[in-house]
This record gives C-alpha cells, structure tokens and sequence, in this order.
C-alpha cells in the first residue's frame, strides 16, 4: 500500500498554460497565494502544453525534470497551478516521492490557516473534507479477514473504507451545524428586514482592501494584512450615514479565480450575506494591472451564487498608490455607478457615504412630529433611531421633534402613537441632501463615522463630476 509523504514548506511551483504560455499575472498571483499558506518558494516552472497528459497531467519529460530539481534544491512539496484529478496527484507523489498539492488544495490550507471563528472552523473543515474523501488513498491490512488462526480473523474491512465512513459521517455533522448556523443567520436577517435596515455587503477580490475599508467605515477592527485571504470570518455592523438612516454593512471572504467549489459550497451562509444584500459594494484594487479580468472573475463569482442582478458600486480602491484623485460617475439614470477612494488614507470616503445616501435614502421623510405628553415611546423610539434632529417643548407638555427618518417608520410610529402623519418639509430628490447644499443647517448634524483621512469638498452637482 502507499503511504502518502508528508508535508513541506520548501515548494517547487508548476505552472502549466493548456494551449498556450501560463500568463504572467497569474504565475505572480500563484507565487502569492504559496507564500501566504507559508511556503517558501524556491523555483517556478512554467510549462506549456497542448492538452493535459492523464497519468501525470505533466509530460514524462517534464516529471522527470521536476525530480532532479527536487533532489538539487532539497524541496518537499510540489504545487501545481491547475486542478489534478486523485489520480494524478498520487501517481505524481509516488513518481517524485514527495507531497503534490494542486490549486485547490493550496487555498484550502489557506483557508485552514486563516479561519477563527466557529462558523469559519467549520466551513473550512467541511470543505477539506469534501476535497480529501476523493484522495484516500492509504490502507492497512492487518483489518482484513486475509489470516487464518485465532486472534488473526479481522472484521474484513480497510482502513481505506474505514476512512471513507468516518469522513462521510463527519461531513454528514458538519452539515447538520451549518444549517443551524443558516438558520441563525436567517433569522438575523429576518430582523434586519422588519426593522427596515438596508445590508450593503463588500465583495471583491482578494486583497483588493475590503476589510481595511469595513473598519474605516465602522470603527471595528477586522484584521487586515497585505495578503491573500488575510481574513475569512464574516462581520456585520451598523453603519450610520444620516439621523434615521442606519445600514448593515457586512465584510465577506474574497474571491480569487478558480475558487474551488467546495469552498463555494462551504461557504454558502457567508456569501448568503452577499446575495441578499440590497446593495453590492464591489472592492476594486484601482493600482492592480489586471484590475478588468478581476472585476470579470468576482462578476463570474457572483453569478454563481445568484447575486448578479443586485445593484452595484464599483469602488476603486488604492488612488494613494494608483495616483488617481477621488471622483464619482455616474450612471444614465443619475445614481453613482463608480466612484475612487483610499481606504488606507481616508481619502474619498465621504463619497462614498454620499454614494450610500444617494442609493438608500430614497424613502427618508424629513418632517416636524408633535408628540403628546403621553406618547414617550414614540418618542423613545425615534431617539433610539437617531432620527431626532431638534426638539421643542411646548406650553402643553407635548413635545415638537424635527424627525429625518423612514417614511415607512414615520407612518408607523404615528399609527401607534395616535397622531396624523404629517407632510414632509423641504421635498428632495433622493441623495440631493448630500450631493446639493439644502440650506438646512439642522439636516448637516449627521455624525460622520469617518474621522480620520483630509477632506475631500462635496461637488455641488453630479454633472460636473469628471471621470478618469
């Protein structure tokens, strides 16, 4: 039987381009995506061939190359760039008497190494399986019913078939907890949409800098890191753009090209988050060279899990390394279809919080409530909501609130509370609070969850925003 050899740091890369040369950026993307799970790489070989070879997907020629190469730089691991069947991957592991790991398994190492959470432990956990149970390939014999003799009989079975219903039981327990999880993710969804919070979910490449633009937008403290899959653990938090306004912004694992479908499946409830988003921020790294085909990978992407008729932002990121200035475009209906900021400076964001008004604040009702003595739970709920923009006590008792909320929200607090709903004041079009001046010194009172990065000044109308 063949035990297979273990694991390495020291990686010879193979790169192989089917019908034509491996292009550039993905050797490079290859070479970081190794040195992210930990390798340390010590030669790229790149091979060009017209179809795949079934035995070893290399050519013999090319097998026997790659072995004189491992005995010359002391190497113990090979990573292909492509996707082996089991088959060439043991046959290759046997002809080279080291550990062969194709692109798929490369990411979910990654994966294994990055996750934290116990939902994120458990995804990735399920997808190691379902790429494993297809190469088991190591088997005992001293379980088989081959032996005659007391004490010799076995119960007849390998370990190979052992392995084989231990992994499909626990891919089976897996399952089980990460529908429970769906379910309590629904669940919050489910709250976030009777309470009216919009989600805008941030979706992109990897490292295109999704988690450094969720803490600038958030406060929070998502790690972040200058490398592939640095983080995998979905987060949600609120996110106040105007008195009344709140949004769910939720940071999701990035996409990479070839994503293997296991994690795809895996990771089913975290980009569940992406689907039911009302509205999609997609990250762009504006300084990457290949920054078109990333948007048409994570667009690939998006189609797979059905979210690929949400509406859209692309955000370039990184002007502070690409050079650009911070600027908005727009689409032929008016609304902002693109628009360039530096997370890592500051640089742009009120843009984008401009964006997100423009996009979300339709329904906002800007109007003046006069709330009896004895309706202090209305009252309560609009201050939880951050919706108060002044109040006034009057010679009654009753209480006149200047109130920027949700006309949905506005017509159901004064419904319980007894009062007529009234007429909004001031009438604009959605977004023109932000991207006109109003005259309203109470309606500038949002409080800015961006504090640090220069100013960049409003432009007074979309039209006069210029693109690059």
């Amino acid at each position: 039987m063949f035990d297979r050899p273990g694991s390495g740091e020291r990686a010879i890369l193979v790169c192989v381009g089917i019908g034509h040369a491996p292009e550039p950026d993905r050797v490079a993307e290859f070479g970081a995506l190794a040195r992210s799970a930990g390798a340390q790489v010590l030669e790229v070989i790149t091979v060009t061939r017209r179809s795949p070879e079934p035995r070893f997907f290399l050519g013999t020629g090319k097998v026997e190359e790659l072995r004189q190469r491992l005995v010359a730089l002391g190497a113990d691991l090979v990573v292909v760039d492509n996707a082996l069947t089991p088959g060439q991957e043991r046959n290759l592991e046997k002809e080279l008497n080291c550990r062969v790991l194709d692109r798929s398994g490369l990411i979910l190492d990654i994966f294994a190494q990055r996750a934290r959470t116990f939902e994120g432990k458990l995804q990735v956990e399920l997808a190691q399986l379902e790429h494993v149970s297809t190469r088991l390939v190591r088997g005992w014999t001293h379980l088989e019913r081959q032996k005659g003799g007391i004490g010799l009989r076995g119960p007849g079975e390998t370990q190979l078939e052992t392995d084989r219903r231990l992994v499909a039981r626990r891919i089976k327990t897996l399952n089980d907890r990460l529908d429970k999880v769906l379910v309590q993710r629904e669940t919050t969804r489910q709250e976030r949409k009777r309470g009216a919070i919009p989600t805008v979910a941030l979706v992109g490449y990897t490292n295109a800098g999704k988690s450094t633009l969720f803490n600038r937008l958030t406060s929070a403290s998502a790690y972040t890191a200058d490398q592939l899959f640095a983080t995998l653990d979905p987060t949600v938090r609120r996110l106040r753009l105007a008195p009344g306004l709140e949004v769910a912004l939720a940071d999701t694992v990035g996409f990479v090209r070839d994503l293997p479908h296991e994690l795809v499946a895996a990771f089913r409830s975290t980009l569940q988050e992406a689907r039911e988003a009302d509205l999609l921020l997609h990250v762009i790294d504006a300084a990457d060279p290949e920054r078109s085909e990333r948007i048409a990978q994570v667009n690939e992407v998006l189609e797979s899990i059905g979210a690929q008729s949400l509406p859209q932002i692309a955000v370039y990121n990184k002007i502070d390394v690409s050079g650009e200035s911070p600027h908005l475009d727009f689409d032929a209906g008016g609304r902002v279809d693109r628009l360039w900021l530096s997370a890592h400076t500051g640089l742009g964001l009120d843009l984008l919080r401009d964006a997100l008004h423009q996009q979300l604040g339709a329904d906002l009702h800007h109007c003046i409530l006069v709330l009896p003595a004895k309706s202090g739970r209305a009252r309560a709920q609009l201050f939880e909501a951050g919706a108060v923009l002044a109040e006034r006590q009057l010679d009654d008792g009753s209480a006149e609130l200047e109130v920027n909320l949700r006309h949905r929200d506005v017509a159901r607090i004064c419904r319980e509370a007894g009062i007529e709903l009234p007429a909004a004041i001031e009438p604009c079009a959605p977004g023109e609070r932000f991207l006109q001046s109003s005259g309203r010194a109470a309606l500038d009172t949002a409080e800015p969850a961006v504090t640090s990065g220069p100013d960049v000044p409003l432009i007074d109308r979309p039209q006069a925003i210029g693109s690059n």
